[in-house]
């Protein structure tokens, strides 16, 4: 198909009548002849720019492994023919454990949701029972978790007020539906890349919202205060408990001793795993089973208390009624009109469900010392969210609470999760009178325990403002929107302004201008030895070029001292790219600051003052002293720009005309000499590609007609041998009798010009094309090439 194209687009550039093609020789052949001269008796090397056909190819390849890439979507098949009777043991005390666990947590979350409790099991029960075919993690548990299900709950109320002819039901099935299909189609199409757009602080500041949200909407249930709107900002929420904290009733008492029972027996358990670090992994394991042990606890005293009276007299409200079984098996509602409702939902839930999945993923992975997939997790989400409102799911996600615990007790394999399943599957057909007696202030405290933890601490507060002011101020951002406006509105303000510094910086970045330092190493084997308490003693080393900012505005020592290479010769590197976006500001920056530090080459007198252009300034009339420092007469004439490449891989058309503007201007200024433009660690083809269309990276005709008569100076180095075990050299002195890389052409000042090579020529060769001798490997390079030419 590549082949075909490429043949099109020559075919169709023909019949238009385009002459010649961007991806033929471009560099003179004056040029490429005299580089070969130059760099005689060693063998020549032209490069041949990249071609569009070879991008072309690039984006299609010619063969598509389709059976590897069917078997990486279903990872078990690996680790499933190892599986062995010991895997099979922890795996079964892991799933049951892990169960009781995630019975409490799944009813307490589906309060959230203003659903039945049992779909709070469905949702857990769907995670368990497909992840362990499609996931790479063995640690993550998936199900109903307290962020999600308040965002169930809030965009079920809020599409309802609109379309109040569906039911809660339908709405969360069809949403989590939805976002099942767009992670699935992210996760087969291998963009688990696009997870890196969305940054930390804004889910950082979403949790922390969530968590508050979430705590303020259980407080009425905790307390037994009724008529509490808490569909509400949280603020709105919290004004409201202040009012009705009047209406308290017994429930106050259920609610606020099964709090402090959870927190309790966890601070409990942490001090003992401290203690006996011996007995860490079963007190982690102990601990974990505090939910399950409220729960029945409360049941017991709820049974005893409300059993022999009616109804509508007990003395605190009860869980109720559940339904047993799968009661709710079917198809999600795909009517357009709901699909239309859930779209503008859908980014936020979509969002908080793939960051929080892959979070607890990688942070377990690399405490367990492995690595996870994130397309292949985006299709273990899109398959759960996918297949569970079949079964009456609604959306889920990685739980933190269940994850960790598997963590903690040491799980082989995600086969975990079914014997989770099971036991799930159990609890719905044979518990249901059990949790009838369950007390709401008691869900209400599970609630408020499992997201206590979730804000970000004081302490990571002040790191992240050592380490970015700006992040802490659009959290603060993003938490106060999350909480005076909706959790939604927060993440998308907080996404927004993280996009809005990154374009900021990218925009208003300046580049630097930099000076060369002469560079010695020490203490190293030949001065180690030598060293005495009393100095002076010498550096038996040679210096090496470093390259510092002429502002100091870096972290070197102020008293270090950098010098210009020579005079009239500028480095200048790109901060953060150079594209379209900050093409202008690097070229304003740069083109003001070599005119403010030379002086012309020759001055434009005109006769008449109407002849000067009006965006030229006329030169002072004062009388400057001779030899002043800073004055016209002791600036240096423009010689040549360095531009250091390092930072730039990919380039624009703006780019390159922005760099086309800036040689014609300086020109101007230099003319009638010349001025070289040279450019250092161009490592990709496409930019070298970009600047050779243009005519950069060889000299104009200017420069081969100077008085002083042009050659290039060009990097050599090792020839690869093919026989040879290593490349990489022994080692030995600063200084070995056959250099790694050397450099030939012209003698210039100081260390710089012709190396003595005591080796044979056919053992060097040169680093990069002589075709494009202004292209240079390093800094070092490009101001040895100038050096060699500039007097």
């Amino acid at each position: 198909m590549a082949r075909i194209l490429g043949k099109s687009f020559s075919a169709i550039a023909k019949a238009l009548g385009v002459k010649g093609s961007a991806d033929a020789h471009l560099t003179p052949e004056s040029i490429v002849q005299r580089s070969s001269e130059a760099i005689s008796p060693f063998e020549p090397f032209v490069e041949q720019i990249p071609s569009t056909k070879e991008w072309i190819l690039e984006q299609f390849p010619n063969r598509i492994n389709l059976i590897p890439y069917l078997q990486s979507l279903f990872p078990f098949i690996g680790w499933a023919r190892r599986y062995n009777t010991r895997w099979l043991t922890t795996d079964l005390i892991a799933g049951c454990t892990l169960s009781l666990v995630m019975i409490p947590q799944g009813l307490s979350n589906a309060i959230l949701t203003n659903l039945s409790p049992e779909f709070g099991l469905f949702t857990t029960f769907a995670g368990a029972s497909i992840y362990w075919i499609f996931g790479t993690s063995k640690d993550i548990c998936v199900g109903a978790t307290a962020v999600i299900s308040l965002l169930v709950g809030k965009t079920g109320t809020s599409v309802i007020d609109k379309h109040p002819n569906f039911t809660l039901e339908e709405v969360a099935k069809t949403h989590a539906f939805l976002a099942g299909c767009v992670f699935l189609i992210l996760g087969l199409l291998q963009l688990g890349w696009i997870i890196e757009l969305i940054p930390h602080v804004a889910i950082s500041a979403f949790v922390t919202a969530a968590a508050i949200t979430i705590a303020l909407g259980q407080v009425p249930n905790l307390l037994g205060i009724r008529d509490i709107n808490t569909r509400g900002p949280a603020y709105q929420i919290f004004i409201d408990i202040c009012k009705g904290l009047g209406r308290i009733e017994l429930d106050a008492v259920v609610g606020l001793t099964a709090l402090l029972l959870l927190m309790s027996v966890k601070w409990l358990f942490q001090y003992l795993a401290v203690r006996k670090p011996h007995r860490e992994k079963m007190l982690n394991t102990l601990a974990s089973l505090r939910l399950s042990f409220t729960v029945f606890l409360y049941i017991l005293v709820s049974y005893l208390l409300n059993r022999n009276i009616p109804q509508e007299e007990f003395k605190f409200r009860i869980l109720g009624h559940i339904p047993t079984g799968f009661g709710h098996i079917g198809p999600p509602t795909l009517q357009p009109e709901l699909v239309k409702s859930l779209l503008s939902e859908l980014p936020a839930m979509a969002i908080v469900i793939i960051v929080e999945h892959i979070a607890i993923g990688k942070s377990l992975a690399q405490k367990n010392e492995y690595s996870i997939a994130p397309s292949q997790e985006l299709v273990a989400v899109g398959a759960i969210n996918l297949a569970g409102p079949f079964v009456g799911a609604y959306a889920s996600t990685a739980s933190f609470g269940g994850s960790a615990l598997l963590s903690k007790v040491r799980v082989k394999t995600p086969l975990a999760g079914i014997f989770n399943a099971v036991i799930l599957a159990l609890a719905l057909y044979a518990l249901g009178q059990v949790l009838y007696w369950t007390p709401i202030a008691t869900m209400a405290a599970l609630i408020i325990h499992a997201v206590i933890g979730l804000p970000i601490s004081l302490d990571e507060l002040r790191k992240l403002w050592m380490v970015s002011p700006p992040d802490l101020v659009i959290y603060a951002i993003g938490l106060l929107a999350s909480i005076f406006s909706t959790l939604e509105n927060g993440i998308y303000v907080t996404t927004a302004l993280s996009a809005c510094l990154i374009l900021v910086r990218l925009l208003r970045g300046r580049g630097q201008f930099l000076g060369r330092v002469q560079i010695y190493q020490y203490p190293n084997s030949r001065t180690r030895s030598s060293v005495t308490a009393d100095p002076p003693f010498t550096l038996a080393t040679r210096p090496r070029d470093a390259f510092f900012r002429l502002d100091r505005n870096d972290a070197s020592n102020p008293s270090v001292y950098i010098e210009s290479p020579r005079p009239g010769v500028f480095i200048y590197r790109f901060p953060e790219g150079f594209n379209y976006v900050n093409q202008a500001q690097h070229m304003e920056f740069l083109l003001a600051y070599v005119t403010r530090e030379t002086c012309r080459t020759t001055v434009l007198d005109y006769k008449n003052p109407g002849d000067r252009p009006w965006n030229e300034c006329a030169p002072p009339r004062s009388k400057e002293v001779p030899n002043q420092l800073g004055s016209e007469t002791t600036k240096p004439t423009l010689k040549a720009l360095v531009f250091d490449f390092s930072t730039v891989s990919n380039i624009d058309a703006d780019a390159i005309n922005g760099l086309i503007i800036l040689r014609k201007q300086l020109e101007r200024w230099s003319s009638p000499e010349t001025v070289q433009l040279h450019f250092a660690s161009v490592d990709s083809r496409w930019v070298r590609r970009a600047l050779a269309v243009s005519g950069f990276g060889y000299p104009r005709g200017r420069e081969l007609e100077a008085p002083i008569p042009w050659s290039p100076v060009f990097s050599l180095a090792k020839k690869k041998i093919m026989e040879r075990t290593s490349t990489i050299p022994p080692e030995g002195p600063l200084v070995e009798p056959t250099r790694i890389a050397t450099t030939i052409g012209n003698s210039g000042s100081g260390h710089s010009g012709i190396e003595t090579i005591p080796m044979g020529t056919g053992q060097l060769v040169a680093t990069h094309g002589t075709n494009y001798p202004n292209f240079h490997a390093d800094l070092t390079a490009a101001i040895r090439a100038i050096t060699a030419f500039t007097t």
